[in-house]
């Protein structure tokens, strides 16, 4: 039960605060006339998620840690990310009036999107690799111990 109740708090605290990838999933499903046209969104997103979070739980944050290269590698990476994301927000043209009138992106421009804050956003990243990874690491050192 405490394995439960450390993934379910764990859980909250990584989805609860809005992130890039979430406000996405959001202005999508607000700007799409349907559900099913928002769908490939929240398929991508959901998908990659599941992804970065079964490379932590099988111990790429240990890997990363060991190699200086890859963390700078990582932080240029991010760096770049966020310094696009914040060029794109700054340049965008927003009358307030877009939600509900059907204007949302297409499927390949959602599912683009969608894997670059996915896979390239910072938050994501560390929340992953470095929250639930280290957090996944202390359960499988118990399970080799009992095993």
């Amino acid at each position: 039960m405490q394995v439960f109740f450390h993934g379910m708090i764990l859980a909250m605290g990584l989805i609860l605060p809005l992130g890039v990838q979430n406000l996405f999933v959001f202005t999508q499903g607000a700007a799409q006339p349907t559900l099913l046209r928002a769908l490939p969104v929240v398929i991508t997103a959901s998908l990659c998620d599941t992804v970065l979070i079964v490379l932590a739980v099988q111990g790429v944050s240990l890997f990363i840690a060991s190699f200086a290269w890859i963390k700078i590698l990582f932080l240029m990476i991010g760096v770049g990310f966020l310094a696009y994301m914040g060029w794109l927000t700054w340049n965008s043209t927003w009358t307030g009036n877009d939600a509900g009138t059907g204007k949302g992106l297409g499927v390949k421009q959602q599912i683009s999107f969608a894997v670059t804050v996915s896979l390239f956003n910072p938050h994501a990243v560390l929340d992953t690799i470095g929250v639930i990874g280290t957090s996944a690491i202390q359960y499988s050192i118990v399970l080799c111990k009992k095993g």
